[in-house]
Formats: structure tokens, sequence, C-alpha cells
């Protein structure tokens, strides 16, 4: 089964990492398509160019956002030339430009739901954690927009194909694990460790297989979900189903620390991981004054790669 990735690229450092990580990460997997889509922002549009369509619009603009333009198809070329550098088939690359409509965050959203993205993959941009926190980032307002389609947020240069997946029993996590097996269904080399953190402030979790039946089916929930081990069994089986070796799968427990975001930062770092799959909970659910995991995770992360499954 194909598996349609849109990267969202604008020629900085920051989508140059972006590029190096998937081209490292997916070489070898010949079902993963990559669309790269850069936008370019042309100021406001007045009310009668609002409904022109993308070539109209091209012929009309100004000289400055025509210089724009070019360097953006310099520098998607560029990234495509690095791809193929790296392993990635040509027939497996697509482009696009577009003109920027409402916000650089928003036409991107737009784009992936749009085109049933199996992924958006967004490169974090150079500003500081706390500057991101108060003041935001694209790559923040996508992170909060967005719970429909799973986003990647790479962050630094990210070399290491060994996967981590934070895993508590609930449906955000088996989510993640099931968005990993399929992306990289069929892998013989990634590694894959299963982590679960019981910090003193995670909370506790009884697994119910009746919560799974809508997603997995009764049969195959009561089968793999009813087991004492059922918290590593359970997302393992999913892995094991899409055609990853048993013994690329591991399972790592953590009592350590006080919180579990921290725990699975810190296992990241000591470890070498270089992707980070996480699940999260529905944007309606209350995450109180800490924010949820995930939120902590990606402000936190560094050098890593996350993925955020809603």
């Amino acid at each position: 089964m194909e598996k349609r990735i849109l990267v969202a690229v604008d020629g900085s450092i920051y989508s140059n990492n972006t590029v190096h990580y998937l081209g490292t990460l997916f070489d070898r997997l010949e079902e993963v398509r990559l669309h790269l889509l850069s936008l370019v922002p042309c100021g406001a549009l007045p009310p009668e160019k609002e409904w022109m369509d993308e070539l109209e619009l091209l012929n009309t603009l100004p000289p400055e956002a025509r210089k724009r333009l070019r360097s953006t198809k310099t520098y998607i070329k560029n990234a495509t030339d690095k791809l193929h550098r790296l392993g990635i088939n040509p027939e497996r690359i697509t482009t696009e430009i577009k003109l920027v409509r409402r916000s650089v965050a928003d036409d991107i959203i737009d784009e992936a739901r749009k085109g049933l993205f199996d992924a958006l993959v967004i490169g974090r941009r150079g500003i500081t954690k706390l500057e991101e926190l108060i003041i935001g980032s694209a790559s923040e307002a996508i992170f909060q927009k967005c719970h429909d389609v799973p986003i990647w947020i790479i962050d630094g240069r990210v070399d290491s194909r060994k996967f981590l997946v934070p895993i508590d029993g609930s449906i955000c996590s088996m989510m993640a694990a099931d968005h990993l097996a399929h992306i990289i269904e069929g892998c013989q080399h990634c590694q894959i460790t299963l982590f679960h953190s019981s910090a003193m402030l995670s909370s506790a979790r009884s697994i119910e297989p009746s919560d799974f039946y809508a997603k997995w089916g009764r049969e195959w929930c009561e089968e793999h979900m009813s087991r004492p081990d059922s918290l590593f069994h359970a997302p393992k089986q999913l892995l094991v189903e899409s055609g990853i070796p048993a013994e690329n799968i591991k399972w790592l427990h953590s009592s350590k620390g006080i919180e579990a975001s921290r725990q699975i930062i810190r296992q990241a770092l000591i470890d070498d991981f270089g992707t980070i799959v996480i699940g999260r909970r529905s944007e309606d659910v209350k995450k109180g004054i800490f924010r949820g995991v995930s939120d902590r995770v990606v402000l936190m992360g560094d050098r890593v790669a996350i993925w955020i499954v809603g």
C-alpha cells in the first residue's frame, strides 16, 4: 500500500534537516511517496483576486513576489536532488509550489486534508522553545490546529533510524503504534522500542478491550488486549502484523522521575532514538495547567523527530 507524505519546505536549514531525515529514513521503503510543498507569500490578496486560479495569480505578482517564486523553484530542485542522492528514486517524489491564500499554517493544513495524506512533515523553526511557547510559529500553529492528520515535527539534524514509542494503554498510544506500523510496513531494519513510564505524575490505566472494538474489531481486541502483558503485547502485535520482525521490537519500562514527558525525552537522548512516535488526546479533552504529555514532548524535543498522532 502506497504511503503519501506531505513535506512542507521553505529553503531554510530547517527544511534541509527535514529532507535529510526523510531521505535517510525512507531510502529502502519503496512504497513511501514524498510530495514537497512550498508556499510563496504574495501579500494580502484584494477581493477581486481571491478567486483567481494559481496561474492567473502568478501573472499578476509584483516583482518582489516573483523573485521569491524564482528562489522557491531553486530550493525545491535542490531538495529533490538531495533526496535523489540519499537514495529516493525520482518517481517517488512530486513537487508543488503555491501562493499563500490565507496563512502558511492554514494553507498547509488544507493541502494535507484535501490530499488525504498519511502524514504532514514540518521542520521546527529556529527560535527558542520559550519563544515558540509565547509567540508561536507556523509549526506550533499547525500542531495546535491539526488533529486529524498525523504531524511529524523535525528538530535539527536526525540520523538515527531508531523509534521510541511511548505506550500507556490508551487508544491514543495504540493509534501511534498503528500509524508507525502502517508507514514502515515490511521494514526489516528499523529498530523499535515500546516505552512505558510509570513516573509519579503519570496516570495508571487499565485496558478494557471493548474500548478498542471500533478500531480493531472485537475478535482481535479480545485475543490481544485481554492478556496480563497487553500493554506491551497489543502494540507489538500491530507492528508484527505489518511485517516488522518481532526481534526488532523491544520493551522498556521506567519508573524513574516524576513526569512522563521528561522521561520520554531523557530516554530518547540516552539511547539515541531519532524518532519519537506519540499519540495525543483529542482537542476537546481538557489537558490541565501542565498541558498534555505530547505537548510537553514537542516543547522539549531537541535534535529529534516527533510524530504526533491524534
